[in-house]
């Protein structure tokens, strides 16, 4: 027998062997499942380990579940090494035609593929795939670089897919995995572990979590920029990604970044420097969160807001910097507004700026991020900004208060626990 096929049989549904399917991440099998049913691309894209192989498998077991038939499912993890001999579209090609000839599905065959980015040239088979009317196929795949669908891609692809960006636990998973009530308790405990899902099954020791994300930023700088771009400094890199980790909330230049490294003695170019910021945004490590001009209705180049893709990178691996606990809320409060499907913007306007500017469809939320309102100035100083809005739109505080204070001028409090019930 043909050892691919063994190798396939390992990994898919067809005979009764038991899967781990892992927490069921509703918030995005929801949203997947409503697209199934057309030849639609459905591509998930995100960061290594935030868990995009075990929602794979779980729209998989829904299909399986809701009358498909097992054998009509193939499913392929290309990060595995026991599918390290698809190197190409070919391979990919003719794996696909000796599952069809050793199982003879019948009807329309659903396609998983994981870390698809691996595979050269997968966009040929992907493409052909997607509008092969002999043979009816459905393809969900997932990869680990944010460029995966740009340029001729995206043309050749182009109103066939649809994409899905998947983080990493949010706090009401979080209460969901750690079976806790929503409140300040639960969520100072989410903030100060993180949202990796693998967190969640190593023993909460400070050392073994440090070595785990020591790990997993080893692997992503090494396989997904490293290796992918061919830097020559990988040092280099890592040091911006820890600068970018810890002035994260922070308006940045790329200018900033180099003249913080001259400072330190370290020769470098606004080039370099410029293009490892892009390779750590690609690889989902970082989010940019660029200016938006409130009065003027228009995003601006420049300078720009950097967020980290999950707080356990400053809490497990450069804890010792300073960086105060209004800094991570600001992290997460973008995150969590990610999540919901706002693209985020940092307000900016000739007199204050706003935290943030969320937009989704038609609905436009100002917010400010504060750690804690303690006193007559603080919210003063928080109110203000927004108060100095002329629009109608939402405009919201979000802090770590005890309280809840009565709407201001329009202007509502919202305790950060309580920010997915509202957005």
């Amino acid at each position: 027998m043909d050892e691919r096929l063994n190798v396939l049989r390992k990994y898919n549904f067809w005979e009764s062997a038991h899967f781990d399917f892992g927490f069921k991440r509703a918030e995005y099998t929801d949203k997947i499942t409503d697209y199934i049913g057309n030849r639609l691309v459905k591509v998930l894209i995100g960061q290594r380990r935030t868990g995009k192989s075990y929602i794979l498998r779980q729209i998989a077991q829904e299909l399986v579940v809701t009358g498909v038939n097992p054998k009509n499912t193939l499913f392929i993890n290309r990060e595995l090494t026991d599918f390290e001999f698809i190197k190409t579209h070919k391979d990919l090609e003719e794996l696909v035609e000796l599952y069809k000839s050793e199982l003879n599905p019948s009807g329309k065959i659903y396609i998983f593929i994981d870390e698809i980015q691996l595979i050269e040239g997968w966009e040929k088979p992907v493409n052909s795939y997607s509008q092969d009317y002999a043979t009816e196929y459905e393809l969900f795949i997932s990869g680990s670089n944010s460029k995966m669908l740009s340029g001729e891609l995206s043309t050749l692809l182009s109103g066939r897919y649809i994409e899905f960006a998947i983080y990493p636990f949010g706090y009401r998973e979080f209460l969901g995995m750690r079976n806790l009530p929503c409140g300040k308790e639960s969520y100072m405990a989410y903030m100060n572990a993180g949202g990796l899902p693998e967190l969640f099954s190593l023993p909460e020791r400070q050392e073994i979590r440090c070595n785990y994300i020591s790990a997993l930023k080893d692997s992503i700088l090494l396989k997904d920029i490293i290796q992918r771009y061919k830097v020559r400094e990988p040092k280099l890199l890592e040091d911006i990604f820890a600068f970018l980790v810890n002035n994260a909330s922070n308006m940045i230049s790329v200018n900033s970044i180099v003249n913080y490294f001259k400072g330190k003695k370290r020769k470098t170019s606004y080039d370099i420097v410029a293009a490892y910021i892009g390779y750590i945004e690609d690889a989902f490590l970082i989010h940019r969160c660029k200016r938006y001009d409130i009065k003027g209705k228009e995003v601006l180049a420049g300078t720009a807001k950097l967020y980290m893709n999950d707080l356990a990178y400053k809490n497990f691996l450069y804890a010792g910097f300073a960086y105060g606990i209004g800094y991570k809320l600001e992290n997460l409060v973008f995150l969590e507004l990610k999540r919901a499907g706002y693209d985020v913007y940092t307000g900016y306007s000739k007199e204050k700026e706003v935290d943030f500017v969320a937009r989704k469809n038609d609905r436009i939320i100002y917010i400010q991020s504060s750690y804690a309102l303690v006193d007559e100035n603080t919210v003063m100083r928080e109110y203000m900004p927004l108060e100095m809005i002329r629009d109608s739109y939402e405009k919201w505080v979000v802090s770590l208060d005890d309280f809840v204070l009565p709407s201001n001028n329009g202007i509502r409090h919202v305790q950060a626990w309580n920010l997915l019930s509202v957005v």
